[in-house]
């Protein structure tokens, strides 16, 4: 049997294996006992196991007497924008992101549409291991109820952060690859109401993805050639549930998910400089860009959650994750494709530049990734022998192990999940990153 992985902001795992309709039930039925008085969203990536699940996620709201507003299939950013705009006390996502077609799962949001901090998250983690649901009697039950457009409200606050005018001006031609995810649903009308010529892939939501469904470089090779072919200004590759976003240009090259955020940060802070808040895996080119323009920059350990709680803390302009999620509290408190595409053809209208120029005009970097299997009981003193034969490098341990030089990287962090540490190396050239990389893995080998 497959893991159910629970984590403090939802779960997911193999339906039909690990994850079941009671197991849906119990943790549905935990995270609602949480909740104050009041309705909560429900929505889903388009996934074929959506249906089942979300029905089952809705009948458990219903017992426990909360009406229940579905939002049927809608990005994981709208979900949030949903939350906020119909007063709503939570909402439930139902989507295992960029995980292979079996999975699928449930993320929860709070009433301020964020995904839930870590403490909330937690109550509800042990309202599910602890507790036994607390079922309504049939006079006290809750009712169902559909929200008649859910892309109003979430496309109304992106067209507000650009200008449309400008962007309509060029007639941009786009291809947008939603591979069968949600990403549709908003991405073609954004698009047209931001006057592009849209070409769409995967634009059906029925979870049938036409490649794996993590916007990478090697499950989008089958989609680089037809930028070329469609002649397409830009390219927006979609995961799932459309909270990230990954950029080919218009030669056909990938330029990938971390080049979302630091594309965005740069057109944001040309015009209103702010505080900036990455993750501590994320490419080192968004905290250049932040010392470029002399505002002030944080790093937060993994997890949007962190990354939001963070931007909160400091007021952040804008932020995010590596990963092409970009978060702009303009919009909302959530990782947003549909910002990133927003910002972006303002970028290229506004600078009258291509995607690939503007991606040329950044610090050039490199990022190197593996694992090593290293049980847990292990982590603790193979971080502290990394960092003494790192001794050059500035150690932070806010999320495993950080080893900074002037123009280069290394992050070290435990799987929560696997008996395993990932290593992340970033420097300036592919071979170096690697380098860094390898004497890592091969300093925990000889542990």
């Amino acid at each position: 049997m497959s893991k159910l992985i629970i984590s403090v902001s939802g779960l997911r795992g193999v339906v039909g294996d690990s994850l079941t309709p009671e197991v849906a039930i119990r943790y549905v039925a935990a995270y609602a006992a949480t909740l104050p008085a009041g309705p909560v969203v429900v929505t889903r990536d388009g996934r074929h196991t959506g249906p089942m699940l979300a029905r089952a996620v809705q009948s458990a709201l219903m017992a426990m007497g909360r009406r229940c507003l579905d939002g049927g299939i809608a990005a994981t950013p709208t979900t949030g924008v949903l939350v906020r705009h119909h007063g709503a006390v939570g909402g439930i996502q139902i989507s295992a992101s960029h995980n292979p077609p079996e999975y699928n799962g449930l993320k929860l949001f709070d009433r301020t549409g964020r995904v839930i901090p870590t403490a909330p998250g937690q109550l509800v983690i042990d309202r599910y291991h602890e507790q036994s649901p607390y079922w309504m009697p049939f006079d006290r039950l809750g009712e169902l109820r559909p929200i008649e457009d859910t892309t109003i409200a979430h496309l109304a606050m992106i067209a507000s952060i650009c200008d449309i005018e400008r962007i309509k001006q060029r007639r941009f031609r786009v291809l947008l690859d939603a591979n069968n995810g949600s990403g549709s649903v908003l991405g073609v009308p954004l698009l047209e109401e931001l006057g592009c010529q849209v070409t769409v892939l995967g634009a059906e939501p029925d979870g049938h993805f036409g490649h794996p469904p993590e916007p990478t470089a090697e499950n989008l090779e089958v989609v680089l050639p037809l930028i070329r072919e469609s002649e397409a200004d830009i390219g927006f590759c979609q995961d799932p549930d459309a909270d990230r976003l990954a950029i080919i240009d218009e030669r056909g090259r990938y330029l990938g998910e971390e080049y979302t955020l630091a594309m965005c940060v740069d057109h944001v802070l040309r015009s209103t400089p702010g505080p900036v808040v990455t993750n501590c895996s994320t490419s080192r080119m968004t905290q250049d860009l932040a010392e470029k323009y002399g505002v002030p920059f944080f790093r937060s350990a993994v997890g949007e959650a962190n990354v939001v709680d963070l931007m909160l803390a400091e007021q952040a302009i804008i932020g995010g994750e590596g990963n092409g999620g970009a978060i702009d509290p303009r919009v909302g408190l959530v990782r947003d494709s549909f910002v990133g595409m927003a910002l972006l053809l303002d970028a290229m209208a506004s600078r009258e530049q291509p995607i690939s120029a503007l991606a040329a005009e950044l610090p050039s970097y490199a990022i190197h990734k593996s694992k090593i299997d290293l049980p847990a009981e292990k982590v603790a003193s193979a971080l502290d022998a990394l960092e003494n034969h790192f001794a050059d490098a500035a150690p932070d341990r806010l999320d495993g192990l950080r080893l900074d030089w002037p123009n280069k990287w290394l992050l070290i962090r435990a799987s929560n999940t696997e008996p395993i540490v990932r290593v992340v190396a970033e420097a300036p050239t592919e071979t170096e990153a690697a380098e860094l990389g390898s004497e890592a893995s091969r300093a925990l080998t000889n542990l």
